[in-house]
């Protein structure tokens, strides 16, 4: 028999990605919880999980019972506010990017806590913050997807520019084509698993309107797009970023639009709901707070 502390523990397992980390959210050891996994596999007579050098993933069979799990606690945490008559009340699990969603979406669900204070929410910041396994109402996502299992609510239209800082152009010169950046210092975020030295772009003015691309060699990486924003900005070379993160710094002149009449592969900004459970009325709002926020236009959308 599969018991209601089963399913919260393939839940946490799934959100997780380890048995330490799910002992540690659930505050038990990683001997008991090991311990429950076996156990549950013998009730069921199947594998759940294959365990490897690089941590564990689950099996068919495990992905189910995971799909499984989560719809039915959401079911359960929802039920007592169902009889309450609380449609606000209950939980609310957001993810979000780190930069983007301390700037963008934590004043949001501030606002959204302040109209109905029964909701206990929850934001967690992560540098990728899609992920199939994530047991979250609504994860923002900045960039494509190719997961069916969401469902996808457009926030804003996201645009990727080309900028240095003025010094930058001034010690290097203005690059008059793309190509020219194999020439020039370039920075790069990692994120989402992008192979992130290949830049598309096309030019708006040729009637084709082609996408070409570019591989460049970075001369400074990191997974943090704040940092790379700021190296950006103390001159140390050309880098491909988000309309939204680059714009107030165009704005304030310290930094500087390249190619602008070049188009680059943008990245929109999404909510994601699950598709694989009910949506509750708090996420749904919440959705629509998100949606309010961001449209019809974007805050950092700088006037043309």
């Amino acid at each position: 028999m599969i018991t209601l502390e089963d399913l919260r523990f393939i839940a946490a397992l799934s959100r997780t990605g380890s048995l330490s980390a799910a002992a540690r959210a659930l505050d038990v050891t990683p001997p008991a919880l090991s311990m429950r996994l076996k156990k549950l596999e013998a009730v069921l007579a199947v594998n759940l999980v294959v365990r490897n050098s690089r941590g564990l993933r689950f099996t068919p069979e495990g992905e189910q019972l995971v799909h499984e799990a989560q719809s039915m606690l959401s079911r359960v945490d929802g039920l007592a506010d169902s009889l309450r008559g609380g449609a606000f009340a209950g939980p609310l699990r957001v993810v979000a990017p780190f930069g983007f969603g301390r700037i963008h979406v934590a004043p949001v669900m501030a606002a959204f806590i302040r109209d109905y204070p029964q909701v206990r929410a929850t934001l967690d910041l992560a540098e990728a913050p899609w992920n199939g396994n994530f047991d979250a109402d609504v994860v923002v996502h900045i960039g494509a997807i190719r997961d069916s299992s969401w469902i996808v609510h457009l926030l804003a239209r996201n645009a990727r520019w080309v900028c240095a800082s003025p010094s930058y152009v001034r010690r290097h010169g203005m690059p008059s084509h793309p190509r020219d950046l194999t020439q020039h210092a370039c920075l790069s975020v990692r994120e989402n698993e992008e192979d992130v030295t290949l830049w598309r772009y096309k030019n708006q003015r040729e009637s084709s309107r082609r996408w070409e691309t570019l591989r460049i060699s970075p001369t400074l990486t990191s997974n943090n797009g704040e940092v790379v924003r700021e190296w950006a900005v103390a001159g140390l070379g050309v880098t491909l970023r988000s309309e939204w993160d680059v714009a107030p710094s165009v704005k304030r002149g310290e930094l500087r639009r390249l190619f602008t009449d070049w188009e680059f592969e943008g990245a929109d900004i999404l909510a994601l709901v699950p598709a694989r459970r009910g949506v509750s009325a708090r996420v749904s709002h919440f959705v629509d707070c998100l949606k309010a926020r961001f449209q019809p236009k974007p805050p950092w959308r700088i006037p043309s």
